[in-house]
């Protein structure tokens, strides 16, 4: 079973069996193809990955079935396509372009870590699709998708292994 994320609406929902939640996606909504920075959360079923969390925000690590890890100021995230490292989870300081993990608002409070362009990576095809933590009122993320914390936290103690989160185009 997969977490689907698709429109509802005028809004954006994501599914997990009988549950639903509303959701946040890219600021250029689902679509094909990905480049980066286009802000397209992409079309397709990602793996996911791991779940990285920030330990001062959350009591406990997330309850879930696949990896977990806390996060710490000095993780970031290399965006920069030309870089050997793009795509990857790095340590700052980080001479290329880079998202900094442990970020002033609270979006990367927990990130569900997605297998989008990741085996192998495709310099420009996209980096740091998460499932993360939604901003205030659902605003559109950079690509990635979001659900408010409880939701995201209810989702991760429900997920079995194996389990992608899907972008589904519905035109």
């Amino acid at each position: 079973m997969n977490l689907i994320v698709k429109r509802a609406g005028d809004g954006w929902q994501a599914g997990y069996g009988d549950k639903a939640w509303r959701a946040a996606v890219g600021r250029s909504g689902i679509r094909r193809p990905k480049r980066e920075g286009d802000g397209v959360s992409p079309v397709g079923c990602w793996p996911i990955r791991k779940v990285l969390y920030r330990p001062d925000k959350l009591a406990a690590a997330p309850i879930s079935v696949f990896e977990t890890a806390a996060i710490d100021p000095m993780d970031g995230w290399c965006d920069a396509p030309d870089h050997p490292d793009y795509n990857r989870q790095v340590r700052l300081p980080f001479a290329a372009s880079h998202e900094e993990m442990w970020r002033k608002d609270d979006l990367y409070d927990i990130v569900v870590v997605l297998g989008h362009n990741d085996d192998p990576v495709v310099p420009y095809a996209g980096s740091a699709v998460f499932l993360h933590v939604a901003s205030a009122g659902y605003g559109p993320t950079a690509g990635c998708a979001s659900l408010t914390r409880d939701d995201l936290l209810e989702f991760l103690a429900m997920a079995k292994p194996g389990a992608c989160l899907c972008f589904e185009d519905v035109g």
